[in-house]
């Protein structure tokens, strides 16, 4: 799997708090889901383009 999440980013927005080393492999999972549902929005509305309106 493709990292698509930056750790250092993570770090620094969350930075009072600690964070779990199987984090990232979860918002990882995540991030991946959503671009996914989101292409297949933008599939069915027949455009090659996803758009903030298919998050």
């Amino acid at each position: 799997m493709t990292d698509l999440v930056v750790k250092s980013a993570v770090k620094d927005r969350l930075e009072e708090h600690n964070v779990a080393a199987d984090f990232y492999d979860a918002l990882d999972g995540r991030v991946s889901a959503l671009l996914d549902d989101a292409a297949r929005r933008a599939d069915a509305n027949n455009r090659k383009t996803v758009q903030p309106r298919d998050l």
